[in-house]
């Protein structure tokens, strides 16, 4: 079975994004190159029915991981550039390249090009490997809905506060902050994408890179969505006015304290950045 691997040095853009032109087709075999490659073009219509798998380079932080999809389609732009619009298959689960680069040989692929920018075509039995080696779909709650795998946004922070007045001031500094990091910070009242602010409240949370939960005046809301974020695996930094506020379940876990005044919101900014930083750099 034939099947493109593309690898990227950096994320990939969803949907949509560019590949040097001149790493196209290392490591692959010479009949393969003629196949696809014809009278020295590219063939996009032809690349376009292969199944392909979109890797991350391996940096060696185990955190890359490897999606399973197809390009809708593809163009040489300039001399140096090739525009791809693709998209990930829903049925299949992102696959961290730990595993990938495990069982590597039974797709014909080496271990070294889980490490370098490249387009190949390998011929290996991929069906075969995702039967055995594609961690399972997750389960889909009957409350709310969740997507068959978690795309998390790189950028976005999501933020579970009170939707109260008295808290505003408090959004908004957490909006400084992440902006201060190149990222950007949303609560559930900034959307509407669902008849249900549950649903849009778990969306935000499952599309989240972090999650800042505000324990003060232990607000039910604020504690379940908290637990939905830690079910999830995101990361959560618990703020609070008060230490009493925090649940006796998540007392171990650090928090962030501060007062609601202008001064106190200045050394929440300078806490929470470098928390946020800190988790960043994990």
């Amino acid at each position: 079975m034939l099947f493109n691997l593309i690898v990227k040095g950096a994320p990939w853009i969803v949907g949509k994004d560019t590949f040097p032109a001149s790493r196209v087709f290392e490591d692959t075999e010479p009949t393969l190159i003629a196949q696809y490659k014809p009278n020295g073009r590219l063939d996009f219509t032809a690349l376009s029915k292969l199944p392909t798998i979109f890797v991350e380079e391996t940096s060696g932080q185990d955190k890359q991981v490897a999606r399973v999809g197809f390009i809708r389609s593809a163009q040489t732009v300039g001399q140096a550039m090739i525009m791809i619009e693709y998209g990930y298959d829903p049925k299949v689960s992102p696959i961290p390249n730990k595993i990938f680069e495990a069982f590597a040989v039974e797709l014909g692929i080496d271990k070294w090009q889980f490490r370098r920018t490249h387009w190949s075509i390998n011929s290996g039995d991929l069906f075969q490997f995702l039967l055995h080696h594609s961690p399972p779909r997750r389960h889909c709650p009957a409350v709310f809905t969740l997507s068959e795998q978690g795309m998390i946004e790189p950028k976005l922070i999501s933020a579970m506060m009170p939707f109260h007045p008295g808290f505003n001031p408090v959004y908004e500094a957490l909006q400084e902050v992440a902006l201060a990091v190149g990222m950007r910070c949303q609560r559930a009242d900034d959307i509407w994408e669902n008849p249900s602010i549950i649903q849009d409240v778990v969306s935000l949370i499952d599309r989240s890179c972090i999650v800042i939960c505000d324990c003060s005046e232990r607000n039910p809301n604020v504690f379940y969505e908290m637990g939905i974020a830690h079910t999830l695996g995101r990361e959560v930094i618990l703020i609070t006015r008060s230490s009493d506020d925090i649940p006796f379940d998540v007392k171990h876990l650090r928090h962030v304290k501060y007062l609601g005044n202008g001064e106190g919101l200045a050394q929440l900014k300078t806490q929470l950045r470098q928390r946020i930083e800190s988790v960043l750099n994990q």
